[in-house]
């Protein structure tokens, strides 16, 4: 019983990091980033990615070994939800983390990247689909804890 609540505080704690880092890769994010934010950035992502590692990691845990049992969450649509959004939140931040990436030599210089006015679109265009993807993530989540989505709930 203590080992499912530790393993379900951990989750949770992951999820936390990934809803921080990208509201902060969100707000930070610009046109001419500094130094220090590219590298912020920089920071943010690699914490997001770490966090989304581990929230699949526990929840995969939650999923076989603890919580409801794996019937409850496949029979329950808001389960798929959560996974496929979870799934597309994470495929479409491959570009900002590749592009994030790419600043890596100018920062290890001490130089500010350079980004054109068609990354930073796509970037900041991604981060919001981001920020609204987790959001209906919570909103699934909630749903699914709560048994909605299953035949007669």
């Amino acid at each position: 019983m203590i080992t499912g609540a530790i393993i379900s505080y951990l989750h949770f704690i992951a999820a936390i990091g990934v809803v921080c880092s990208v509201l902060f890769e969100w707000v930070i994010y610009s046109k001419n980033p500094s130094l220090i934010d590219a590298r912020r950035l920089q920071m943010a992502d690699m914490v997001y990615g770490v966090s989304a590692g581990l929230v699949l990691v526990f929840g995969f845990l939650r999923l076989f070994y603890f919580e409801k049992g794996v019937d409850f969450y496949f029979e329950n649509q808001f389960y798929y939800v959560k996974l496929y959004v979870f799934a597309a939140v994470g495929i479409i931040s491959v570009y900002p983390t590749i592009r994030f990436f790419k600043w890596r030599g100018a920062t290890k210089a001490g130089d500010s990247p350079v980004v054109g006015h068609a990354e930073y679109t796509m970037v900041r265009w991604i981060l919001r689909a981001e920020v609204v993807g987790l959001f209906v993530m919570i909103l699934a989540a909630s749903m699914m804890a709560k048994g909605v989505g299953v035949d007669g709930g």
